[in-house]
């Protein structure tokens, strides 16, 4: 069971809208909660139901992404057999076609049956029990749903896959969505209820509430936990040193800040300053960025590298959070309209 599916990652097939996130990486390599990427989750899930080969169909820009997966090492993919691929397509006519020109690899794959996903969704789940659904109520394609809704996960068998590319001029599939979606179409198609915690990421929103939630320990203790780990690239930084008066509470602070004003509810990336009497609360700020003395950062994502000077104060809501783009440098009071 364990070696009979293969996974792939459309990472083209992005149907959100993430703004400023996404406006100089892909949507898979948005970093979230502390430490994570947002491909991280898919992509352990798949090795922790036992998946030894996934495909990533990336898209453009996409190097941050391949920076951050490499080789595969850190979710054991590195492998002689099997492991971690990237197929860049050229095809700008949907993902049947990308699929089609990298049609060797499935030729070449051993595995039975195919997982094809998005690349940001939120969750820790074991596949296994959706491919014993899938094989046992004898399907043709399944769809995992969480709470009545689409995944946008299937599984289908290696065969049929390939039949559905090489007959997608003829049905109009643009996508295993598209099979999976038409009521008149011929195969037999099942769901798999989730039940567990899962988000699919879409929206600034999206990203904001479900980070936040992540602070609730009953949230974060869904999606992390030592039996199903989830696995990422490996950085190297020093504790976090908080300096005499500085104060922090219900907060996720990452390795390597530097912490001399106050943080409530807000979740802290890797080699942050926050500078003497700042204020963070119910925000996110991304690894390196910097926060002078006497700011105030109340419902704000701060991406990578960004440099608040002193003084000065950033006001989003909890509905529409105030977003600043990766290597901004700000300094004057900015609140979201």
């Amino acid at each position: 069971m364990k070696k009979s599916m293969l996974g792939i990652i459309d990472v083209t097939m992005y149907p959100g809208e993430l703004g400023k996130l996404s406006a100089h990486r892909s949507p898979a390599a948005i970093p979230f909660a502390g430490r994570y990427r947002l491909v991280d989750f898919i992509i352990s899930n798949m090795v922790n139901s036992g998946i030894q080969s996934v495909a990533i169909f990336p898209p453009s820009p996409s190097r941050s992404l391949m920076d951050h997966l490499g080789s595969g090492k850190e979710w054991d993919l590195n492998r002689k057999r099997d492991g971690l691929f990237f197929f860049p397509s050229l095809s700008k006519d949907g993902q049947l076609s990308r699929l089609d020109e990298h049609r060797d690899y499935f030729e070449r794959s051993q595995q039975k049956y195919v997982l094809v996903s998005n690349c940001t969704t939120v969750a820790n789940m074991d596949f296994t029990p959706a491919l014993d659904r899938f094989i046992n109520q004898e399907c043709d394609l399944l769809e995992i749903t969480h709470k009545g809704k689409s995944a946008e996960m299937y599984i289908i068998s290696l065969p049929l896959l390939m039949e559905i590319i090489d007959n997608r001029y003829e049905t109009g599939y643009k996508s295993v969505k598209d099979a999976a979606e038409d009521e008149k179409s011929p195969y037999t198609r099942c769901k798999y209820e989730y039940d567990g915690l899962l988000k699919c990421i879409k929206t600034i929103n999206d990203y904001y509430q479900t980070s936040m939630n992540l602070l609730e320990k009953e949230k974060w203790s869904q999606l992390f936990n030592e039996f199903q780990p989830i696995f990422t690239k490996v950085k190297d930084e020093p504790p976090t040193k908080y300096i005499d008066g500085s104060q922090v509470t219900n907060s996720m602070i990452a390795n390597g800040c530097n912490i001399e004003g106050e943080v409530n509810h807000s979740i802290i990336f890797r080699a942050v300053y926050i500078g003497k009497e700042s204020i963070i609360q119910n925000s996110i700020v991304m690894q390196k960025s910097k926060i002078g003395n006497n700011c105030v950062l109340e419902h704000v994502i701060l991406d990578k590298d960004v440099v608040v000077g002193d003084g000065v104060v950033l006001r989003g809501t909890a509905e529409e959070p105030l977003v600043v783009k990766k290597g901004s440098v700000v300094e004057n009071a900015v609140t979201s309209s």
